[in-house]
């Protein structure tokens, strides 16, 4: 299904029930295979049905509902080209234009080797600056950034009611949404300029924008390869279960905090975790069946690691039942939270494996924590 029907799905879909004393504790990890009325898919086909139907249910618990497309992305202005990386780059900047009105716009950076001689595969960034350009370029991708903030301003402890969620009045959608949003207008951008092959994109994010990674390339299926780094609680990690020192539902979830990243009634489970009726498994699973690769740290534990082997370790059946069992991969390295040359490098090795066919050197689906970790539905689970 597209990502255009699935909008369509969830604006129409009835809503489910949205608070505690109507939701049921869930003795184990929820099933992303079980329709929301107890039967199972049984075909892709099925699966197609009750993707939209988890689409739904993360929109009205989680993150809040996104307005469809506009499809009315224009090229503003154009703000600044030149070359860079001692002439083996050009970087060509501009601002978009769109949704009502044309009233929201965001700045758009394109770095591109200058020996390019054909449409680029893409790797988009959020977050304006050229780190990791370079390294793209010279691998012969586009690296696109793109400043989010401009649709609803990066807050902790307070809320700001941004452009985005202000042109669009009848939306519950928090930042990470918003930014997700933004990311597929850029993608809209992307498809209209011959420089680029947007056939061949991939979207990451670091942190909070890892998260928002996350969430765009699970709901806009245009997104071929999937690149959270860092996006731990509310991202790539598990909610249930936490272990010690790492962030939760209930933290994250604090008016103090980042309450205003997500929709504003998902702190109720806070500690009632077992009451959601998914985890971050299911987002994942929205990716199947592309590629996706997380990136973590080992030793970032507020980001819980082990958490984010779980989810990948609970959404595997989904790629086996799909008959892409390699498509979900998972790395992690020594060291804190960043998204480093290391992370980017594992990046591109894999883009280049997706879209160029090359062999991986690194086995990106072997993990490292114990295996005490399994899920608490059998990871054998899927339809036959």
């Amino acid at each position: 299904m597209s990502f255009y029907l699935c909008l369509l799905a969830l604006i129409c879909a009835p809503a489910p029930a949205n608070t505690l004393d109507q939701l049921p504790v869930i003795g184990e990890l929820p099933d992303p295979f079980v329709f929301g009325d107890g039967h199972r898919v049984s075909t892709p086909a099925e699966w197609s049905t009750r993707r939209s139907e988890i689409v739904e249910l993360i929109s009205q618990y989680e993150y809040g509902r996104v307005p469809p497309s506009p499809g009315n992305v224009v090229v503003d202005k154009p703000l600044k080209s030149g070359e860079v990386f001692e002439g083996t780059s050009s970087l060509f900047s501009l601002q978009l234009a769109f949704g009502p009105n044309h009233g929201l716009t965001t700045r758009v950076d394109c770095y591109t080797p200058t020996s390019a001689s054909k449409a680029l595969p893409v790797i988009m960034r959020f977050g304006l600056g050229g780190e990791h350009a370079r390294a793209a370029n010279e691998r012969g991708y586009a690296f696109v950034c793109f400043e989010q903030t401009s649709l609803d301003p990066d807050t902790e402890g307070h809320d700001v009611l941004g452009p985005a969620q202000a042109a669009y009045p009848d939306y519950d959608w928090g930042s990470i949404a918003v930014w997700a949003w933004c990311a597929s207008r850029v993608m809209d951008y992307v498809e209209s300029d011959d420089r680029f092959d947007a056939n061949k994109a991939v979207i990451t994010g670091h942190s909070r924008t890892g998260k928002a990674a996350l969430l765009a390339g699970a709901l806009d299926e245009r997104f071929a390869l999937v690149v959270p780094n860092g996006s731990g609680c509310g991202g790539a990690a598990m909610f249930r279960n936490p272990p010690k020192g790492v962030e939760t539902l209930e933290l994250i979830m604090r008016p103090s905090r980042f309450k205003s990243w997500f929709q504003a009634d998902f702190g109720q489970f806070g500690d009632r975790e077992d009451a959601l009726p998914f985890d971050q498994h299911f987002l994942r699973a929205l990716v199947a069946p592309r590629f996706i690769l997380s990136t973590d740290a080992f030793e970032d534990q507020w980001c819980n690691p082990p958490g984010t082997q779980w989810a990948w370790r609970a959404a595997q059946p989904v790629f086996d039942f799909l008959g892409v069992p390699k498509n979900n991969l998972i790395h992690f390295r020594a060291g804190n939270h960043d998204q480093l040359s290391e992370d980017f490098s594992v990046l591109l090795n894999v883009a280049d494996h997706v879209f160029h066919g090359k062999a991986l050197e690194e086995d990106l689906q072997a993990p490292p924590f114990p295996d005490n970790l399994q899920p608490l539905w059998p990871v054998s689970g899927a339809p036959r």
